[in-house]
């Protein structure tokens, strides 16, 4: 594991993309920082530059680096979570500009799966974490479901749990509106 982390934190560095597992699906990574990086996901992806992707961070503690005034409620809830849990925010920050959307949201989950985590330890920056596929398609449950088409248009490819056939399941999103309301976007 350690030597694919080594390998895909500096494809991320170099401004590339990534395929690897995550703590839901197996999803395509980049710098979030990069717009370039980002620009390129929305390519492979074949989707509109207008459709937010989210950001996997492996801790809260960064929260407030990339989003302005955290609502209290969000502590919480990643605290007591022991599900993924995506959480749209409003007012991000010192992200890609193509990452945030028009209204200012960025989606962030915090990963507990070991090789993301680890990878967002040694990348020290949040990573694009968007489903391994065309846009409009089913997302791949195991990594054997994903398309050559998406495999070929990447810098690389993870090798750690590629042989896993634990069917994955996306994670559970809410948005935290600024004047304290929630909407389940998709349980």
């Amino acid at each position: 594991m350690q030597d694919d982390i080594k390998k895909a934190v500096g494809v991320l560095k170099k401004g590339g993309i990534i395929l690897y597992p995550t703590d839901t699906i197996w999803g395509l990574g980049c710098d979030a920082t990069n717009a370039d990086a980002v620009a390129r996901i929305f390519k492979i992806k074949k989707r509109e530059d207008t459709k937010s992707m989210l950001v996997l961070m492996e801790n809260p503690a960064l929260l407030e680096r990339y989003v302005d005034n955290v609502p209290d409620i969000a502590w919480d809830l990643v605290e007591i979570s022991n599900t993924p849990l995506t959480v749209i925010y409003f007012n991000a920050k010192n992200l890609a500009a193509n990452l945030i959307a028009k209204d200012g949201s960025i989606g962030i989950r915090f990963t507990k799966e070991e090789f993301s985590s680890r990878l967002l330890q040694n990348f020290r920056r949040p990573v694009v974490s968007t489903s391994a596929n065309i846009s409009g398609q089913p997302s791949p449950s195991v990594f054997d479901e994903i398309s050559e088409d998406i495999k070929n248009q990447v810098d690389y490819i993870v090798e750690y749990r590629q042989n896993d056939l634990t069917p994955a399941q996306p994670s559970s999103v809410i948005k935290l509106w600024p004047d304290g309301r929630i909407d389940i976007i998709r349980k």
